[in-house]
């Protein structure tokens, strides 16, 4: 992609693209989509959903007056363009970079983004709240949701629409629709027929209409609800869908989303209506970029250039990523076991889930942005005998909590969680880091969680997990898992409650080692580097691995704290209600004899930034925990 940005240089905020014509326009389009290439290409990020809404994203700002007017992303992912033309086009280099542009919507970067986003289905909640707000305050503001079709899985989203339809207040809804299977625009007449009922004439007519009739003695209402039907019924023939007539919305659509000139047109004319409606924009994931185009789910997300003494570093030990590790060993379980079943969120290829599909598609279901159905669903399949591995990432994980504790602990179903993505995360910033699956988890009864530190032991704990008639979670970082360590390698069994000693090649026998470090499995080449560094020192230092963050064998674990002086329990998660509190809990329970020390991420939450330099930044690389065990 090449283009010269001769319109964009000159655009600072939404209204400098007010009085560009729209040939212009469609300049400036192809211009934001370079920087966007340009950007992904270098930083990572996602490519296919900010192609598919740069004509939206322009025709939204020339018609509405953002901050004035707030316009609420959904997700978040789909909100380059708007941060180009929201006086971010300078700073957009470093979109994903440690002290840089969020690659989501956030709250503290700009006035123009007036509620932070990084999770799907929550903008029609947030726009009404917005609207409801603004009403109240005797303000005239308008609020728009730009929600996609993926996102409209979500249940929330259903619950906002209804409450929306309920209000009656003029809220509007972009309904971005890049892939499901909505019939196009059926013709002429349907267009038509949209552009019609936006007319401020024949909602003038209609709300003097609906007035004479309900006025009409003894058969008034009765007659207003016969008409109400019929409209309806009519509209049901043109329309793909009634759904959102029937909570109270006007439809609008469906419409070319890459049609600059009649999308303004159509949202000048929703501006002046004063009731809810829905506008249904057809878009294309990776418009503009035929590779993209072709195949958007392999341009979702870019990752950013591996360094490459990482990437030689990976391949001479030959790590491949937790995730990849998983999605092989549940084909290798799925042979084994017919009961096996995987449930995912929208994450099939995120999760490593392709693999099993190919090789069980009859045993695999993606049950879209649902992840509260997910767990429910997981729990069911579980009372009815199966074996459900629920693969959802740790920050989505989250949105399901109720669904574990009443649906699934509660009731005892052994649904297996497997929570990718746990720790740290990177470019994605403080919505999707997964630093509170410990502490939710751990306040769940008959819950079991583990946390591996290698390839091998990821597929042993699984393979155990798939015994067990509790729940149990598997939480595994975004990050390549050590296959080829001799410190990991063989992995010995699966010991309930219990973990095993990591011994580093050169440690000095025979010499007393009063500091015990624990750490959770994630974080094992933070504590192999920290290792090297400890023994340049000539400190002498035991490392173990728990494996087991619950239930833990009490007697042992105490055993164990009663044989150092110091011991350090290191996590990749919130401080609070963290594994460390909980040993120092029990040390004191216990009265064990050794001082307890507890390195986790605090009590924050952290922005974007590679893995490396966000656990640098909490003092959980091998530099951060070596300083602090000898300064302790």
């Amino acid at each position: 992609m090449s283009k010269k940005e001769e319109i964009l240089e000159h655009i600072n905020e939404p209204r400098d693209i007010k009085g560009l014509s729209f040939s212009e326009l469609e300049m400036l389009a192809a211009e934001i989509r370079h920087l966007i290439y340009t950007t992904t290409d270098k930083n990572g990020g996602h490519l296919s959903s900010n192609f598919g809404v740069v004509e939206l994203t322009i025709a939204l700002h020339r018609v509405f007056n953002s901050p004035e007017d707030k316009i609420i992303w959904d997700v978040g992912h789909q909100c380059y363009a708007h941060k180009i033309l929201t006086g971010r086009r300078a700073s957009f280099s470093s979109l994903r970079q440690k002290d840089g542009i969020s690659g989501f919507i956030n709250r503290g970067e700009s006035l123009h983004d007036p509620f932070s986003s990084g999770h799907a289905s929550t903008s029609i909640s947030a726009a009404l709240g917005f609207l409801v707000g603004e009403r109240l305050s005797g303000g005239k503001g308008l609020a728009i949701a730009v929600i996609g079709d993926g996102a409209l899985t979500g249940g929330m989203a259903y619950e906002a629409l209804s409450h929306a339809g309920q209000l009656a207040l003029p809220l509007i809804v972009i309904l971005n629709d890049n892939r499901m299977s909505i019939s196009p625009n059926v013709g002429g007449l349907s267009k038509y027929l949209s552009r019609l009922s936006m007319k401020a004439k024949y909602q003038n007519f209609r709300r003097a209409f609906d007035a004479a009739v309900k006025k009409i003695p003894f058969v008034g209402e009765l007659l207003f609800d016969a008409i109400t039907r019929l409209k309806r019924a009519v509209k049901a023939v043109f329309y793909t869908d009634n759904f959102f007539v029937d909570l109270g919305f006007e439809y609008v659509g469906p419409i070319d989303g890459h049609n600059i000139e009649y999308l303004e047109a159509v949202l000048r004319d929703v501006q002046k209506l004063n009731l809810p409606v829905v506008v249904h924009v057809l878009t294309k994931k990776g418009k503009g970029y035929e590779p993209a185009e072709l195949d958007p789910s392999a341009f979702h997300v870019l990752a950013p250039p591996a360094r490459e003494a990482d990437a030689e570093n990976s391949e001479r030990r030959g790590d491949i990523s937790f995730s990849r590790v998983f999605g092989n060993a549940m084909v290798e379980l799925g042979g084994k076991e017919p009961r096996l079943v995987a449930v995912t969120a929208a994450m099939e290829h995120g999760t490593g889930l392709n693999a099993f599909r190919a090789a069980y598609p009859e045993r695999f279901f993606d049950a879209g942005i649902a992840e509260e159905h997910v767990v429910t669903f997981a729990a069911a399949l579980a009372a009815r005998g199966l074996r459900p591995v629920a693969a959802i990432y740790s920050t989505f994980l989250q949105r399901a909590v109720d669904q574990i504790i009443h649906d699934t602990a509660l009731q005892v179903q052994p649904v297996l969680f497997a929570v990718d993505r746990a720790g740290f995360v990177g470019g994605d910033g403080e919505t999707h880091q997964g630093l509170f699956d410990i502490s939710l988890l751990r306040a769940v009864p008959n819950m079991t969680i583990l946390a591996p530190a290698s390839g091998e032991e990821l597929r042993l704990m699984m393979e155990w997990a798939l015994t067990q008639d509790t729940p149990c979670a598997i939480r595994y970082p975004k990050a390549p898992a050590p296959i080829q360590e001799s410190a990991l390698t063989p992995a010995p069994p699966i010991e309930k409650g219990r973990g095993v000693f990591v011994n580093f090649e050169a440690s000095q026998s025979g010499v007393e080692k009063n500091i015990l470090v624990a750490f959770t499995g994630g974080l094992y080449p933070s504590i192999r580097r920290a290792a090297a560094l400890l023994r340049e020192k000539n400190i002498n230092v035991d490392f173990y691995n728990p494996r087991f963050l619950k239930p833990v064998d009490e007697d042992h674990l105490a055993g164990l704290l009663n044989r150092y002086k110091t011991a350090v329990f290191v996590e990749e998660g919130v401080k609070s209600g963290g594994f460390g509190e909980y040993v120092a809990e029990l040390s004191l329970r216990r009265n064990c004899s050794a001082r307890i020390i507890a390195l986790n991420a605090g009590d924050r939450y952290f922005a974007q930034g590679s893995r490396e330099e966000l656990l640098t930044a909490c003092g959980l690389d091998g530099e951060g925990i070596a300083a602090s065990i000898i300064n302790s």
